[in-house]
């Protein structure tokens, strides 16, 4: 967990839970982002959960030019910029540039490359020379073994601040899965290694231009996160999925989180024992 505690204003890292990053996955408004950000936080601290905000302040990976993209670059910022301030934790948010990893590094504590940029060397050459906290996605295309060279062009950049996730591999056209023995064989690199939940469970390029989902099974990719020693887990929440303007089909509803996180801290204790047994 020492990449986690370096994180500025990051809290109960001493607590042996997992860390989380949640939340909308783009901003959408004000209102929104901040009903979300107080009640995760308001979970996080009854658990003692170490907690990072997330948001995109920019959709620029999306099937349909309609799509919603996002409300302005420099609204978003400001946004995410104001949770950081008033509430005291720390933000995440994706880049898909160079020049964009400067602008966000200005607003937020970690940057994240996504999963279809995490081969694009300038960005991540530019994300570590920003000197933030890099989480970088696997990407659907690539096996876990081939994200020790993402890892290798971030440290060379002078930046040993690296987060990896997972969001499951390919299955055909319209389906991903998740190996979780990939989890387990990213972790030989000595950072720590998430499963992003809700975006493994996304059924992408479907006929209509509009990604699908199976949010029902979130609970149980968690648990099999948790259970194989995922350091982290990230999910996408939202107070009415239904009505999100991205990634609707795959969220979890913002009211049902803590019913699960309790049932995950619960199962993270219950392994950390076992492995204290063997």
């Amino acid at each position: 967990m020492e990449t986690i505690s370096l994180i500025p204003g990051i809290k109960h890292v001493h607590s042996e839970n997992f860390f989380l990053i949640a939340g909308p996955c783009v901003i959408e408004s004000r209102e929104i982002c901040f009903e979300t950000a107080n009640h995760i936080l308001q979970v996080t601290d009854k658990l003692k959960i170490p907690f990072i905000f997330k948001s995109s302040y920019k959709k620029a990976n999306r099937s349909r030019l309609e799509s919603f993209q996002g409300i302005g670059e420099k609204e978003g910022l400001e946004i995410l910029r104001d949770i950081r301030q008033e509430l005291n934790i720390p933000v995440l948010t994706d880049i898909h540039s160079v020049e964009e990893a400067w602008l966000a590094s200005g607003y937020v504590d970690v940057i994240q490359i996504p999963a279809f940029l995490c081969r694009q060397t300038e960005l991540l050459i530019a994300a570590a020379k920003t000197g933030k906290v890099v989480n970088i996605k696997k990407g659907q295309f690539l096996s876990p073994e081939s994200m020790k060279y993402a890892v290798e062009k971030v440290v060379k950049s002078g930046n040993n601040q690296i987060i990896l996730t997972d969001r499951g591999t390919m299955f055909g056209y319209n389906d991903l899965i998740v190996d979780f023995r990939g989890l387990v064989n990213m972790k030989q690199y000595g950072y720590p290694v998430v499963l992003d939940v809700t975006h493994s469970l996304q059924q992408p390029n479907q006929a209509a231009g509009v990604t699908g989902g199976r949010p029902e099974m979130i609970e149980t990719l968690a648990r099999a996160a948790i259970a194989v020693g995922a350091d982290g887990i990230f999910m996408e929440v939202h107070p009415e999925p239904l009505m999100a303007k991205s990634d609707g089909a795959n969220m979890l509803r913002l009211g049902l989180l803590e019913n699960l996180l309790d049932k995950l801290v619960k199962l993270r204790k219950t392994v950390l024992e076992i492995h204290e047994m063997i």
